[in-house]
């Protein structure tokens, strides 16, 4: 999972997996999903995502990482 925070937008796209969303659909005001060719999730948008998130902090909890990238 990847986390992309876009200033200039002010939106917030989480990445699910690898590949390309051939199809995009707004489920809630601002809010966007990613769809592959299969169907599958692999991405969400956030609309004006400093108004909507605490992008302050990030609490991952109980998740089974082996390794921690933080910035890039």
């Amino acid at each position: 999972m990847k986390l992309s925070y876009y200033p200039e937008t002010d939106s917030l796209y989480v990445s699910l997996k690898p590949g390309p969303g051939t199809t995009t659909r707004e489920i809630a005001l601002g809010f966007n999903i990613d769809l592959d060719a299969t169907g599958e999730v692999v991405g969400f948008d956030i609309d004006k995502a400093f108004q909507r998130v605490d992008l302050s902090t990030l609490d991952a909890k109980a998740l089974p990482v082996r390794t921690e990238r933080v910035g890039q």
